[in-house]
């Protein structure tokens, strides 16, 4: 499986959603699932899919799927 289909199956794991809603126009809070308890899930689970152990700031500013795979190059995970 390639990176984008592990960040993808992240979210749709995390907050308990159909893949087919994981696009790049989610965004925190745009659905009830993105919620500061579903946040820290998908924060969890993309630490844990990609070993990696992300910033505080980093975690704040996660804010969409795109915006993820900004920070996640920060942490040589290609997307």
């Amino acid at each position: 499986m390639d990176n984008i289909s592990k960040y993808k199956k992240s979210f749709s794991e995390a907050l308990s959603i159909k893949e087919g809603l994981v696009t790049s126009k989610l965004e925190y809070n745009s659905i009830p699932e993105w919620d500061s308890i579903g946040h820290m899930s998908l924060i969890g689970a993309l630490e844990d899919e990609f070993n990696i152990l992300i910033d505080t700031d980093d975690i704040i500013d996660f804010s969409s799927f795109e915006k993820g795979k900004e920070i996640l190059k920060k942490y040589k995970v290609d997307l």
